[in-house]
């Protein structure tokens, strides 16, 4: 649905004692009949969204009864500032970069830009090389607030085996993860649904069977967790995965009481439980290695990045 075909008039209201700890997106769809959450995110997201006067470009951002929220038309879509990035491989068949947190790995529609796609083209005109050429095919993502490796096809060819090695979980990878609470090391399991009845995603049932990813309600996701060491009011973990499901670690630790420190969305529990989520300036999710089978060569290949400074101080602030 197009922003100018089905967006209101500039209006605006106050949130009430019922839009209590509810998303900006879940507020916004209550006055908003008949609006998808993708229409409601991308109002956000395009910077037509104001809460006391101050832009909202979190869908997910918990709100407060007394807030005022207003949904202006006419405001500007907000500057998107390109941070730095690194390729750390490149050949003929496929790319691997690390991603900044704060980047989409693709476009959410086309009008996005500043993605990782957008990184790797930038940083091919500014080496002199023809920046739409070559085409970018994702085989996996990564959450926009996620940082770390991210692989991308060069080739049909490469994107249609790179999609094999992920899709029967061949590929290796690890994350670092700060999450709220102590952790204990544990295997996690359950059916994901798209929606479990509040436009987020989550488990289907505590103890799921595989019969309901069979019949269509689900797709099962398994992820091994293992404490580190203990943080201040935190557990930093090694976190890896089996199956690669959208939001997978962050749906799997908030179920269990242990969100990710910076986490925005998966909160909801813990707020229920009169638990304050700790304070984070980004998502405490980091893509660590990245291992799997060159797709046309067969070679091992194996990537390792180090955390970010932005997680490298958050990391240091709850070590003290």
């Amino acid at each position: 649905m197009a922003e100018s075909q089905a967006a209101p008039q500039p209006t605006g209201f106050v949130l009430e004692p019922a839009d209590q700890n509810a998303t900006l997106a879940a507020a916004l769809r209550r006055r908003l009949p008949g609006r998808s959450w993708a229409d409601v995110r991308r109002l956000c997201e395009s910077g037509k969204v104001l809460v006391d006067g101050e832009r909202a470009l979190d869908p997910a951002r918990r709100i407060t009864d007394g807030q005022r929220v207003e949904i202006r038309m006419t405001a500007p879509r907000p500057r998107v500032t390109i941070p730095d990035f690194s390729i750390v491989f490149e050949d003929p068949h496929l790319l691997v970069i690390e991603k900044p947190a704060g980047i989409s790995s693709v476009p959410y529609d086309r009008k996005e830009t500043g993605t990782a796609m957008d990184l790797i083209r930038q940083a091919w005109r500014q080496a002199g090389r023809k920046a739409t050429a070559t085409p970018l095919y994702i085989v996996h993502r990564l959450d926009k607030d996620t940082s770390g490796l991210l692989c991308f096809a060069r080739t049909k060819l490469a994107e249609r085996r790179l999609h094999e090695v992920f899709q029967r979980h061949l590929a290796e990878r690890e994350y670092l993860a700060v999450a709220q609470g102590t952790v204990e090391s544990r295997r996690f399991e359950s059916v994901l649904i798209a929606d479990r009845g509040d436009g987020l995603r989550g488990s289907l049932a505590k103890s799921p069977s595989s019969v309901h990813a069979r019949d269509g309600r689900g797709q099962r996701a398994v992820t091994h967790v293992t404490a580190v060491r203990a943080l201040r009011g935190a557990t930093l973990c090694r976190v890896r995965l089996e199956t690669g499901r959208t939001h997978q670690i962050r749906i799997h630790l908030a179920e269990a009481g242990h969100p990710l420190v910076g986490e925005t969305v998966y909160i909801r529990d813990l707020l229920s439980a009169g638990i304050r989520p700790l304070p984070s300036p980004r998502l405490m999710l980091h893509a660590a290695t990245l291992g799997f089978a060159h797709p046309v060569t067969e070679e091992r290949l194996d990537f390792r990045a180090e955390p970010p400074p932005d997680f490298q101080t958050v990391l240091g602030e709850m070590s003290r």
